[in-house]
């Protein structure tokens, strides 16, 4: 198998919310989702371990406060299923939040210097969630960086409160 063949079956080429355990949201909040499962379909790297088989579809609900991630392959057939609970990532999601809404509050009246700064802090919180996703997905699934970040933005779309 070539490189380009390994790469294409190493990704996610779909992405849906299980819409029985996920409420749909506001506009603002259903665009968030959009934007982040968009993202995470255009570039990742998604493999389980042990298996040749994708690319792979990824299914996300919640159950019991955790997410619920059911992957499959292209033709539907059941690859893993797994829950990830929440809870080690309520910390970085309140300061995130809390982060977010100071960027958008400064960027109407601080300085730019200001500004920056808020949004370099923006940045290592959405990269500590990154870093928390792959640590917590390490025995389930194979995903680099990249990938982790636009995890934790979609988790982040699905707890943002608009």
């Amino acid at each position: 198998m070539s490189v380009d063949e390994a790469a294409r079956r190493r990704r996610l080429c779909a992405v849906s919310l299980d819409e029985s355990s996920i409420d749909r949201g506001t506009p603002d909040q259903e665009h968030e989702r959009a934007i982040a499962i968009y993202d995470l379909i255009e570039e990742n790297s998604f493999a389980a371990p042990g298996r040749d088989d994708g690319p792979y579809a990824l299914r996300v609900g919640m159950h019991d406060s955790r997410l619920a991630f059911d992957v499959r392959t292209m033709s539907g057939e059941m690859v893993l299923s797994f829950g990830l609970s929440l809870t080690p990532f309520r910390s970085i999601l309140k300061d995130y939040f809390l982060i977010c809404e100071s960027y958008y509050a400064a960027i109407r009246t601080a300085s730019p210097a200001q500004i920056e700064a808020i949004d370099r802090s923006r940045g290592a919180l959405h990269n500590e969630g990154a870093d928390l996703v792959a640590q917590r997905l390490a025995d389930k699934v194979d995903v680099d960086s990249a990938t982790a970040r636009r995890l934790f933005t979609l988790i982040c779309a699905l707890h943002w409160k608009a």
